[in-house]
């Protein structure tokens, strides 16, 4: 397996870890390739995921922009929310079939960490959650939600207190609990294999997407668009298509105050190449390789660094990448509530809100697909106080 996306990826890690990692993917390669494995996959993928998700014809929203046709693939209709399941039952599943007992993991908005309790909750294994002080204020919901599914949450104060720092001391846990502990990485970023593992249990995205698209509308789209953080919902859309060159590929990522101020997330837009958390990708980072504090309003958003495969296809131009900031996403949360009767997660509104934008320059002979990754229902109190509105007053 490459380990690789042209000078992109790797293994960044102490001795420690190696091992570890080297038996991971091992058994990935094996287990990948085994009818029963992908068997069992496909079945929890059903019953337990609520596979395959919608592709929804967004049609008052289409017509209110009077551009481009517009499709969401409803990943918020998942089992927990999100597309974070995806990853996390074909993750569990092989550590499972490791033998290992007990899993570790990092969170941000809680998506991810609320998909591996609840798996964990099912295989009846230990689950030890990783969060930063700054996203447990922010996502006390899915922390109540995480503990009552028989998850320890551990808030990590160190650093800004978000998603990098969660990962930090996730990864220090895992090198004191190896031998009977599996890792559970949330997205398509650290060391190898977890970027082509992530992606491959991710990827069952864009297989449905094309063909429901082919079913409904006889075509593929024109353009498909998603938000990215580490960018596993991004790429779990993308993959399926890198190699229809005709068919854009968007991300978006988080401008936060805006990419001209310190308070942002937009690493493809202001970072640069550097060694982080076991890869080499983008970062957001100072000249000296220091890792610069980052913001956004969606904790799902603000990691400093990008998956390396999204960093490969902006270097070869295959992918494009946009900022999209916190009052055009909460702009975009509001208007597809109001407009679908969907409430998106705020990472997925930033998607939303540049599609507003795309549909109106395009022609009505268009498509675009974006992947609503979320729903919003962690988001409804962070937004009400963006706006001002104290909804414990009420």
């Amino acid at each position: 397996m490459d380990k690789r996306f042209g000078e992109f990826g790797g293994q960044y890690v102490p001795e420690t870890l190696m091992e570890a990692l080297i038996e991971i993917e091992e058994a990935f390669n094996k287990y990948s390739r085994d009818s029963i494995f992908v068997k069992e996959l496909a079945e929890l993928f059903d019953t337990v995921a609520n596979r395959p998700s919608k592709l929804y014809y967004a049609s008052e929203m289409t017509k209110d922009l009077g551009g481009a046709k517009i499709y969401l693939k409803r990943e918020d209709l998942n089992h927990t929310g999100s597309h974070k399941i995806n990853n996390v039952l074909g993750q569990m599943l092989l550590a499972k079939k490791m033998g290992k007992k007990k899993i570790i993991c990092e969170t941000g908005a809680g998506q991810h960490g609320v998909a591996t309790a609840t798996i964990a909750a099912l295989f009846k294994m230990e689950c030890h959650v990783f969060m930063g002080k700054e996203d447990v204020e922010r996502q006390a919901l899915n922390v109540f939600r995480m503990e009552l599914l028989g998850a320890k949450v551990t808030s990590v104060d160190s650093g800004t207190g978000t998603l990098k720092d969660a990962v930090n001391e996730a990864f220090r846990q895992w090198t004191r609990e190896i031998e009977d502990t599996y890792y559970l990485m949330g997205s398509v970023v650290g060391p190898h294999p977890y970027p082509i593992m992530v992606r491959e249990f991710q990827k069952i995205i864009g297989e449905e997407v094309r063909a429901q698209i082919e079913k409904i509308e006889g075509r593929l789209p024109d353009a498909i668009v998603a938000c990215v953080g580490g960018g596993s919902n991004a790429i779990g859309i993308f993959h399926d298509f890198v190699d229809d060159k005709k068919i854009r590929l968007i991300g978006i990522e988080a401008a936060g105050d805006g990419i001209d101020t310190e308070f942002h997330a937009a690493t493809i837009s202001k970072g640069s190449t550097g060694i982080f958390h076991g890869m080499k990708s983008k970062f957001l980072q100072d000249e000296y390789g220091k890792i610069m504090p980052v913001y956004s309003m969606s904790a799902g958003l603000d990691y400093p660094g990008i998956g390396p495969e999204h960093a490969y296809l902006s270097s070869i131009g295959r992918a494009e990448y946009y900022p999209v900031n916190d009052r055009e996403a909460v702009e975009a949360f509001e208007y597809l509530s109001k407009m679908e009767g969907i409430i998106p997660a705020i990472e997925s509104a930033h998607a939303i809100y540049y599609t507003m934008k795309l549909a109106r320059e395009m022609g009505k002979d268009k498509i675009i697909v974006v992947n609503l990754s979320g729903r919003g229902d962690k988001d409804v109190y962070q937004v009400a106080r963006y706006k001002g509105v104290d909804l414990d007053a009420q």
